[in-house]
């Protein structure tokens, strides 16, 4: 693999053309719903990632996470953050450990200076995330419910959601036993 890492601004037209086609084939099966933010050339389905990691083979794109930095609240607690998100391995790869490479976001992580690197996760994919974080390099929280801003304002539905996903925890500058605790992270926009 190779893997490609920078700002969200460095890629081409063509790159988001090619990553939006890799969502819509990775998300859809999930649910047709799941691939609809992807139409055309769009390539993030809520809030824009600051920075990308893309991993390349000889069939074209292998792997993405994207990553946000921003403030979220625990239980009344400001945190900083590095949002990971848009996640997602080329379906012919999955389950030949690939997503352990994704540690070649650890420098971008301590560069940008944050304590925790943090997601959310479908607790469908409770298995597949706790074995990364045998390695130590991550911690999958559960029972914390997680409100975030819907990504269109709808008159016909409240401006938020709460989900009940599994929180991902990356310790970065700080150690786990620095996360606070809490049941409810109020991410204060839309997921990544």
């Amino acid at each position: 693999l190779r893997w490609k890492v920078g700002w969200e601004n460095e890629l081409e037209l063509s790159d988001h053309v090619e990553l939006a086609e890799f969502f819509r084939r990775t998300y859809g099966p999930t649910g047709a719903f799941n691939a609809k933010p992807f139409e055309g050339s769009r390539s993030w389905a809520g809030a824009r990632p600051e920075f990308r990691a893309i991993a390349y083979d000889s069939s074209g794109i292998a792997a993405h996470i994207g990553l946000l930095r921003r403030f979220i609240r625990i239980d009344g607690a400001d945190l900083l953050v590095a949002e990971l998100g848009l996640y997602g391995i080329r379906r012919d790869l999955e389950g030949l450990g690939l997503s352990s490479s994704f540690r070649v976001l650890l420098p971008v992580l301590r560069e940008l200076g944050v304590p925790f690197g943090f997601g959310t996760v479908r607790p469908a994919l409770h298995k597949h995330v706790a074995r990364l974080g045998r390695g130590g390099l991550l911690v999958v929280k559960s029972g914390i419910r997680v409100r975030s801003t819907l990504h269109f304002a709808l008159l016909d539905k409240p401006p938020t959601r709460i989900d009940d996903a599994l929180v991902v925890v990356v310790p970065v500058g700080r150690p786990i036993s620095d996360w606070p605790a809490g049941e409810m992270i109020d991410r204060n926009g839309a997921e990544l």
